[in-house]
């Protein structure tokens, strides 16, 4: 059977590659993914039905439930345990608002500031934030952590977290976590269902455009979060839910659903169609495969992450414009992402634009 969804994933990859055209040698998907053509074909249909005076609103949860779906499938869940909206922060707020107050939260030196601001901002409320070094996060979790929030994949640099120490260590003191997926689901396998709670956007390594977002949390810890965003679209019964009391919200995650940005989410399902036909396996070893050959031909380590970060000579950046690659410049480093839309010849090209001026 792994043999068969592997060739499988493997031809689809192929399919999948033929959807992207760049006009240049494209590495910067930890930044902005690239759309596939599916999706801004669904896009542009959607557009011209709400130029036209077509569009119904209704119509546009059928695409969102498919990329729920889809997304479940990705990291291993149950779709009734994944909540969606448009923002990281949105759901790190929800959970730094439902920690007891006086808690801390144990967080990584130079993480992304959507997984940070919200917990420094309930400081009024005795919530004490500890950030220590990425390679000390397990060691560091202790009786008195009540979270450990933390990015699966480090934006800055690609750096992943040991997740399996970081899991291990909180079984043994009852810390939860939250996790960001951001970097991370997309290119590599993330169990969701091992995490207290996982978020994660979709405008990078899911290839939509700005405004989706997924949140899943544990069943058994759903009922402990107040849903201090519900809108109508966070009802059992939304388009029933539009005006006026009870209180009458899903009683699954799609209680924590926050009213969708519709446009971003007609593009997100067919993008992520793609990506589950491929699969989190095969997805991993390509991105991976690209990331590493480029490695190898520009003289640094192999390494573990789709991302590749360096220290550069100056002018390396306008070496790799006037090559035709699109990167980007993160945490004063030249960072570098690999994804599905990625071939050897990008690998190639870009590493013959920065042999002899990069190192790690």
């Amino acid at each position: 059977m792994e043999n068969t969804q592997a060739s499988e994933g493997r031809s689809s990859l192929a399919l999948a590659q033929a959807e992207f055209d760049p006009e240049a040698v494209y590495l910067n998907t930890a930044s902005l993914g690239l759309p596939p053509r599916s999706s801004l074909q669904a896009l542009q249909r959607a557009l011209e039905q709400w130029r036209a005076g077509n569009a119904s609103p209704p119509d546009y949860d059928a695409p969102l439930e498919a990329a729920r779906s889809s997304y479940a499938e990705l990291v291993g869940v149950d779709a009734s345990r994944v909540a969606v909206g448009s923002q990281v922060s949105v759901f790190a707020g929800l959970i730094a608002a439902a920690l007891p107050a006086g808690s801390e939260v144990l967080t990584v030196t130079g993480e992304f500031t959507s997984m940070v601001f919200p917990f420094l901002a309930q400081a009024s409320r005795g919530v004490v934030v500890r950030e220590v070094p990425l390679e000390h996060l397990a060691e560091s979790v202790s009786s008195r952590t009540a979270l450990v929030a933390v990015s699966a994949v480090q934006s800055a640099d690609g750096r992943l977290a040991d997740l399996d120490a970081l899991t291990e260590a909180c079984a043994v003191t009852g810390t939860r976590v939250l996790l960001d997926t951001t970097q991370a689901v997309g290119w590599l396998p993330v169990d969701a269902g091992r995490f207290a709670y996982t978020t994660g956007g979709g405008y990078k390594w899911l290839l939509a455009p700005r405004g989706t977002c997924f949140f899943t949390v544990q069943s058994d810890l759903a009922d402990e979060l107040i849903p201090h965003t519900a809108g109508w679209y966070a009802g059992g019964e939304r388009w029933d839910s539009l005006y006026g009391g009870p209180l009458r919200l899903a009683g699954d995650a799609r209680r924590f659903d926050v009213s969708p940005a519709w446009h971003s989410w007609v593009a997100q399902a067919p993008a992520l169609d793609l990506l589950t036909a491929i699969g989190p396996a095969v997805l991993h070893a390509h991105a991976l495969g690209l990331a590493n050959r480029f490695r190898a031909a520009v003289g640094l380590p192999p390494g573990d992450s789709a991302i590749v970060s360096m220290a550069a000579d100056p002018g390396t950046a306008h070496r790799l414009e006037r090559a035709g690659v699109i990167g980007s410049i993160r945490a004063g480093r030249l960072r570098l992402a690999f994804h599905v839309n990625n071939t050897t010849y990008d690998a190639d090209r870009a590493a013959d634009a920065v042999a002899g001026h990069v190192q790690d």
